[in-house]
Protein backbone atom coordinates (compact mmCIF):
# COMPACT_ATOMS: atom_id res chain seq x y z
CA UNK A 1 0.00 0.00 0.00
CA UNK A 2 1.01 3.36 -0.58
CA UNK A 3 2.00 5.73 2.81
CA UNK A 4 -0.73 7.99 3.82
CA UNK A 5 -0.71 11.36 5.04
CA UNK A 6 -3.80 12.56 6.73
CA UNK A 7 -4.49 16.34 7.79
CA UNK A 8 -7.28 16.82 10.24
CA UNK A 9 -8.46 20.74 10.19
CA UNK A 10 -9.77 23.65 8.97
CA UNK A 11 -11.57 24.55 5.13
CA UNK A 12 -11.85 28.31 4.87
CA UNK A 13 -12.91 30.25 1.66
CA UNK A 14 -10.14 33.23 1.49
CA UNK A 15 -11.65 36.60 0.14
CA UNK A 16 -7.87 37.93 -0.61
CA UNK A 17 -8.09 41.80 -1.57
CA UNK A 18 -3.88 43.70 -2.86
CA UNK A 19 -2.85 46.90 -1.42
CA UNK A 20 0.24 49.24 -1.25
CA UNK A 21 0.11 48.73 2.52
CA UNK A 22 -1.81 47.23 5.47
CA UNK A 23 -4.22 49.87 6.71
CA UNK A 24 -3.58 51.18 10.51
CA UNK A 25 -6.60 50.82 13.00
CA UNK A 26 -9.95 52.92 11.66
CA UNK A 27 -7.75 53.99 8.54
CA UNK A 28 -9.65 52.96 5.27
CA UNK A 29 -7.32 52.36 2.22
CA UNK A 30 -7.86 51.23 -1.65
CA UNK A 31 -6.63 48.14 -2.52
CA UNK A 32 -5.71 46.91 -5.95
CA UNK A 33 -7.66 43.81 -6.80
CA UNK A 34 -9.94 40.79 -4.90
CA UNK A 35 -9.74 37.42 -5.46
CA UNK A 36 -11.69 34.64 -4.11
CA UNK A 37 -9.20 31.31 -3.27
CA UNK A 38 -10.18 28.72 -1.42
CA UNK A 39 -8.17 28.06 1.70
CA UNK A 40 -7.94 26.82 5.73
CA UNK A 41 -4.88 25.76 6.87
CA UNK A 42 -5.99 22.15 7.43
CA UNK A 43 -7.09 22.56 3.37
CA UNK A 44 -3.88 24.39 2.56
CA UNK A 45 -1.80 21.70 3.98
CA UNK A 46 -3.96 18.50 2.28
CA UNK A 47 -3.42 20.52 -1.00
CA UNK A 48 0.16 21.12 -1.09
CA UNK A 49 0.78 17.49 0.35
CA UNK A 50 -1.62 16.00 -2.88
CA UNK A 51 0.37 18.80 -5.42
CA UNK A 52 3.92 17.34 -3.99
CA UNK A 53 2.85 13.11 -3.04
CA UNK A 54 1.26 12.78 -6.73
CA UNK A 55 0.42 9.45 -6.93
CA UNK A 56 3.19 8.06 -4.75
CA UNK A 57 1.44 9.45 -1.38
CA UNK A 58 -2.53 9.33 -0.63
CA UNK A 59 -3.66 12.14 1.13
CA UNK A 60 -6.57 12.08 3.14
CA UNK A 61 -8.73 15.35 4.39
CA UNK A 62 -10.67 15.58 7.06
CA UNK A 63 -13.40 18.32 8.31
CA UNK A 64 -16.53 20.19 7.78
CA UNK A 65 -18.07 22.78 5.77
CA UNK A 66 -21.62 24.10 5.48
CA UNK A 67 -24.38 23.94 2.36
CA UNK A 68 -23.46 26.21 0.39
CA UNK A 69 -21.60 27.27 -3.06
CA UNK A 70 -18.41 28.01 -1.37
CA UNK A 71 -18.34 24.03 0.07
CA UNK A 72 -18.74 22.82 -3.35
CA UNK A 73 -15.62 24.81 -4.34
CA UNK A 74 -13.46 23.88 -1.86
CA UNK A 75 -13.41 19.98 -1.99
CA UNK A 76 -13.45 20.22 -5.65
CA UNK A 77 -9.99 22.07 -5.04
CA UNK A 78 -8.72 19.57 -3.15
CA UNK A 79 -10.05 16.71 -5.29
CA UNK A 80 -7.95 18.58 -8.12
CA UNK A 81 -4.68 18.69 -5.97
CA UNK A 82 -5.55 14.31 -5.44
CA UNK A 83 -7.26 14.77 -1.87
CA UNK A 84 -9.53 12.02 -0.92
CA UNK A 85 -11.98 14.38 0.67
CA UNK A 86 -14.62 11.55 2.01
CA UNK A 87 -14.12 12.37 5.28
CA UNK A 88 -15.04 16.26 4.10
CA UNK A 89 -18.67 16.50 6.08
CA UNK A 90 -21.28 18.88 5.26
CA UNK A 91 -22.82 20.19 8.77
CA UNK A 92 -26.11 22.69 8.69
CA UNK A 93 -25.70 24.26 11.78
CA UNK A 94 -23.14 27.11 10.34
CA UNK A 95 -21.74 27.85 7.05
CA UNK A 96 -18.61 26.90 5.22
CA UNK A 97 -16.02 28.96 7.05
CA UNK A 98 -14.01 31.88 5.68
CA UNK A 99 -10.95 34.22 5.90
CA UNK A 100 -10.65 37.79 5.11
CA UNK A 101 -7.13 38.58 4.00
CA UNK A 102 -5.08 41.99 3.14
CA UNK A 103 -1.89 41.36 1.55
CA UNK A 104 0.97 44.03 0.89
CA UNK A 105 3.47 44.95 -1.79
CA UNK A 106 6.08 43.28 0.02
CA UNK A 107 4.00 40.00 0.61
CA UNK A 108 2.68 40.46 3.87
CA UNK A 109 -0.75 39.63 5.31
CA UNK A 110 -3.13 40.69 7.89
CA UNK A 111 -6.07 37.55 8.60
CA UNK A 112 -9.07 37.43 9.69
CA UNK A 113 -11.02 34.40 10.35
CA UNK A 114 -14.85 33.11 10.14
CA UNK A 115 -14.19 29.70 11.96
CA UNK A 116 -17.70 28.38 10.89
CA UNK A 117 -18.18 24.73 10.18
CA UNK A 118 -14.97 24.61 11.07
CA UNK A 119 -15.85 24.82 15.33
CA UNK A 120 -18.55 21.85 14.26
CA UNK A 121 -15.63 19.18 14.04
CA UNK A 122 -16.20 18.06 17.05
CA UNK A 123 -14.81 15.57 19.91
CA UNK A 124 -17.35 13.40 19.42
CA UNK A 125 -16.70 12.66 15.73
CA UNK A 126 -13.46 11.80 16.78
CA UNK A 127 -13.59 8.10 16.67
CA UNK A 128 -15.33 8.34 13.12
CA UNK A 129 -11.48 9.01 12.07
CA UNK A 130 -10.18 5.86 12.95
CA UNK A 131 -10.37 4.12 9.70
CA UNK A 132 -8.64 7.35 7.54
CA UNK A 133 -6.04 7.38 10.54
CA UNK A 134 -5.35 3.26 10.01
CA UNK A 135 -2.01 2.68 8.48
CA UNK A 136 -1.10 6.73 7.89
CA UNK A 137 2.47 7.63 8.07
CA UNK A 138 2.05 10.90 9.27
CA UNK A 139 -0.94 13.07 10.83
CA UNK A 140 -0.95 17.03 10.50
CA UNK A 141 -2.78 19.01 12.35
CA UNK A 142 -3.22 23.00 13.19
CA UNK A 143 -5.31 24.52 15.42
CA UNK A 144 -8.31 26.27 13.64
CA UNK A 145 -10.68 23.70 14.75
CA UNK A 146 -11.91 23.04 18.72
CA UNK A 147 -8.73 22.17 20.47
CA UNK A 148 -10.69 19.13 22.45
CA UNK A 149 -11.00 17.68 18.99
CA UNK A 150 -7.31 18.54 18.03
CA UNK A 151 -6.52 16.87 21.41
CA UNK A 152 -8.62 13.76 20.72
CA UNK A 153 -7.81 13.37 17.07
CA UNK A 154 -4.27 13.63 17.86
CA UNK A 155 -4.32 10.86 20.59
CA UNK A 156 -6.28 8.23 18.28
CA UNK A 157 -3.51 9.41 15.35
CA UNK A 158 -1.04 8.17 17.91
CA UNK A 159 -2.71 4.65 18.47
CA UNK A 160 -2.56 4.46 14.90
CA UNK A 161 1.02 4.40 14.54
CA UNK A 162 0.49 7.96 12.72
CA UNK A 163 4.04 10.29 13.25
CA UNK A 164 1.58 13.37 14.70
CA UNK A 165 2.75 17.38 13.18
CA UNK A 166 1.06 20.07 14.66
CA UNK A 167 0.97 23.55 13.84
CA UNK A 168 0.11 25.82 16.52
CA UNK A 169 -1.50 28.05 14.63
CA UNK A 170 -3.31 30.77 15.42
CA UNK A 171 -1.44 30.74 18.30
CA UNK A 172 -3.09 29.98 21.70
CA UNK A 173 -2.57 28.49 24.58
CA UNK A 174 -2.44 24.16 24.36
CA UNK A 175 -3.19 21.84 27.40
CA UNK A 176 -0.29 19.44 28.44
CA UNK A 177 -2.49 16.80 27.36
CA UNK A 178 -2.21 18.19 23.94
CA UNK A 179 1.51 18.92 23.75
CA UNK A 180 2.60 15.31 25.08
CA UNK A 181 0.63 13.81 21.89
CA UNK A 182 2.82 15.52 19.44
CA UNK A 183 5.82 14.37 17.87
CA UNK A 184 6.83 17.15 16.19
CA UNK A 185 5.69 20.86 16.70
CA UNK A 186 6.66 23.48 13.70
CA UNK A 187 5.61 27.04 15.55
CA UNK A 188 6.88 30.45 13.94
CA UNK A 189 8.39 33.00 16.30
CA UNK A 190 5.45 34.41 17.65
CA UNK A 191 4.10 31.65 18.05
CA UNK A 192 6.52 29.75 19.88
CA UNK A 193 7.81 32.93 22.22
CA UNK A 194 3.62 32.73 23.07
CA UNK A 195 3.60 28.83 23.56
CA UNK A 196 6.50 29.52 25.93
CA UNK A 197 4.35 31.63 28.27
CA UNK A 198 6.01 34.99 26.83
CA UNK A 199 4.54 37.41 24.38
CA UNK A 200 5.48 38.05 20.55
CA UNK A 201 7.65 40.49 21.16
CA UNK A 202 10.30 40.13 18.71
CA UNK A 203 12.54 38.38 16.14
CA UNK A 204 15.05 36.27 17.54
CA UNK A 205 18.86 35.88 17.27
CA UNK A 206 19.45 31.80 16.38
CA UNK A 207 21.50 31.86 20.06
CA UNK A 208 18.22 32.39 21.77
CA UNK A 209 16.08 30.49 19.07
CA UNK A 210 17.16 27.26 20.34
CA UNK A 211 16.90 28.41 24.01
CA UNK A 212 13.12 29.07 22.69
CA UNK A 213 12.92 25.58 21.08
CA UNK A 214 14.37 23.61 24.19
CA UNK A 215 11.58 25.35 26.61
CA UNK A 216 8.65 24.12 23.51
CA UNK A 217 10.31 20.50 24.03
CA UNK A 218 10.10 20.42 27.52
CA UNK A 219 6.20 21.04 27.31
CA UNK A 220 5.79 17.91 25.85
CA UNK A 221 6.49 17.79 21.61
CA UNK A 222 9.34 15.48 20.56
CA UNK A 223 11.15 17.24 17.81
CA UNK A 224 10.65 21.39 17.71
CA UNK A 225 11.03 23.00 14.18
CA UNK A 226 10.74 26.78 14.65
CA UNK A 227 10.03 28.58 11.65
CA UNK A 228 11.91 31.82 11.20
CA UNK A 229 11.09 32.72 7.80
CA UNK A 230 13.35 34.57 5.51
CA UNK A 231 16.06 32.93 7.79
CA UNK A 232 14.98 29.44 7.25
CA UNK A 233 14.33 27.50 10.57
CA UNK A 234 15.94 25.67 13.20
CA UNK A 235 15.50 21.96 14.09
CA UNK A 236 16.07 20.79 17.72
CA UNK A 237 15.91 16.97 18.71
CA UNK A 238 17.91 14.46 20.59
CA UNK A 239 20.66 15.35 18.27
CA UNK A 240 20.85 18.77 19.11
CA UNK A 241 19.81 21.89 17.55
CA UNK A 242 20.57 22.64 13.84
CA UNK A 243 19.78 25.20 11.43
CA UNK A 244 18.71 25.35 7.86
CA UNK A 245 18.76 28.33 5.88
CA UNK A 246 16.05 29.44 3.88
CA UNK A 247 16.48 29.65 -0.22
CA UNK A 248 16.43 33.19 -1.48
CA UNK A 249 13.30 34.62 -3.10
CA UNK A 250 11.68 37.62 -3.97
CA UNK A 251 8.10 37.58 -1.72
CA UNK A 252 5.03 38.21 -3.39
CA UNK A 253 2.31 37.19 -0.71
CA UNK A 254 3.80 34.89 2.59
CA UNK A 255 -0.33 33.38 2.79
CA UNK A 256 0.68 29.92 3.67
CA UNK A 257 3.87 29.59 3.28
CA UNK A 258 3.84 27.71 6.73
CA UNK A 259 1.05 25.19 5.35
CA UNK A 260 3.40 24.24 2.54
CA UNK A 261 6.08 23.82 4.55
CA UNK A 262 4.31 21.23 6.53
CA UNK A 263 2.54 19.85 3.75
CA UNK A 264 6.07 18.90 2.50
CA UNK A 265 7.77 18.01 5.60
CA UNK A 266 4.88 15.47 5.50
CA UNK A 267 5.21 14.21 2.36
CA UNK A 268 9.54 14.10 2.76
CA UNK A 269 8.85 11.78 5.78
CA UNK A 270 6.01 9.81 4.67
CA UNK A 271 8.60 9.02 2.01
CA UNK A 272 10.74 7.93 4.68
CA UNK A 273 13.55 10.64 4.20
CA UNK A 274 14.85 11.90 8.11
CA UNK A 275 14.17 14.85 9.10
CA UNK A 276 17.74 16.63 7.89
CA UNK A 277 16.59 15.98 4.14
CA UNK A 278 12.73 16.70 5.02
CA UNK A 279 13.12 20.34 6.11
CA UNK A 280 15.39 21.42 3.35
CA UNK A 281 12.89 20.04 0.85
CA UNK A 282 9.79 21.80 2.97
CA UNK A 283 12.00 25.16 3.16
CA UNK A 284 12.17 24.86 -0.64
CA UNK A 285 8.63 24.15 -1.36
CA UNK A 286 7.71 27.12 0.66
CA UNK A 287 10.15 29.14 -0.85
CA UNK A 288 8.66 28.34 -3.86
CA UNK A 289 4.89 29.45 -2.40
CA UNK A 290 5.90 32.97 -1.21
CA UNK A 291 6.36 33.82 -4.65
CA UNK A 292 3.23 33.22 -5.59
CA UNK A 293 -0.38 34.91 -4.63
CA UNK A 294 -3.32 33.04 -2.56
CA UNK A 295 -3.45 29.83 -0.20
CA UNK A 296 -3.59 26.78 -2.57
CA UNK A 297 -3.21 28.41 -5.53
CA UNK A 298 0.83 29.09 -4.32
CA UNK A 299 1.49 25.37 -3.81
CA UNK A 300 4.18 23.90 -5.89
CA UNK A 301 3.92 20.43 -7.58
CA UNK A 302 6.72 17.65 -6.96
CA UNK A 303 8.54 18.39 -10.14
CA UNK A 304 8.98 21.99 -9.38
CA UNK A 305 10.20 21.65 -5.89
CA UNK A 306 12.81 19.20 -7.47
CA UNK A 307 13.55 21.34 -9.87
CA UNK A 308 14.26 24.23 -7.70
CA UNK A 309 16.34 22.14 -5.45
CA UNK A 310 18.39 21.23 -8.73
CA UNK A 311 18.80 24.68 -9.67
CA UNK A 312 19.89 26.22 -6.16
CA UNK A 313 17.28 27.85 -5.28
CA UNK A 314 16.59 29.54 -8.59
CA UNK A 315 13.10 29.86 -9.73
Amino acid sequence: MKPAVVVVGSLNMDFVVSMDRLPAPGETVLGRDFRMIPGGKGANQACAAGKLGGDAITVRMIGRVGYDVFADHLKASLSAAGVDVSGVHATRAQPTGVALIWVDRAGQNSIVVASGANHELAAADVEAMRQACRGAAIALFQLETPLDTVEAALRLAREEGARTVLDPAPAQSLPAGLLDQIDILTPNESEAQLLSGGSAARLLPLSEASALAESLRRLGPRTVILKLGDRGCLLLDDAGPRHFPAFRVEARDTTAAGDTFNAALAIALAEGKPLVEAIPFANAAAAISVTRLGAQTSAPSRAEVDQFIRGSGKL
